[in-house]
């Protein structure tokens, strides 16, 4: 059986210069394709991709990065300009925020929450 190495989601945008800097101002590392319309988006071992789609046959889409603290990458976010709702806990033990880029592509993350009690 074939393995799986990586995923990287595909984000319709409407301008790919102002999705780019957008991106970039989250901490991502940006590049355009050379025969453009197409972009990438890196930070750490995480892609996303972005491709210039006309406003009627644009659709927004998602993706759920698993990381090591929903909380300072929130705060990270939002010094940066981004809304970004949460981190919250959830009944499946994940503590999770929300972000929505302009274009309306829902990036959505998480990181465990501690079972430790708080020490006091």
């Amino acid at each position: 059986m074939a393995s799986l190495r990586r995923v990287a989601p595909i984000f319709a945008v409407r301008d790919l210069a102002a999705s780019m800097a957008y991106y970039q101002r989250l901490g991502f590392a940006v590049r355009a394709w050379v025969r453009g319309a197409y972009g990438f988006a890196t930070r750490d071992d995480i892609e996303i991709h972005l491709g210039v789609v006309a406003d009627d046959k644009r659709r927004a889409a998602s993706a759920y990065l698993f990381v090591d603290d929903a909380d300072e990458l929130a705060r990270e976010w939002r010094a940066a300009g981004a809304e970004v709702h949460g981190p919250e806990d959830t009944e499946w033990h994940q503590h999770e925020g929300a972000l929505v880029d302009p274009d309306g592509n829902v990036i959505r993350f998480g990181s465990p929450v501690s079972d430790a009690a708080p020490s006091k």
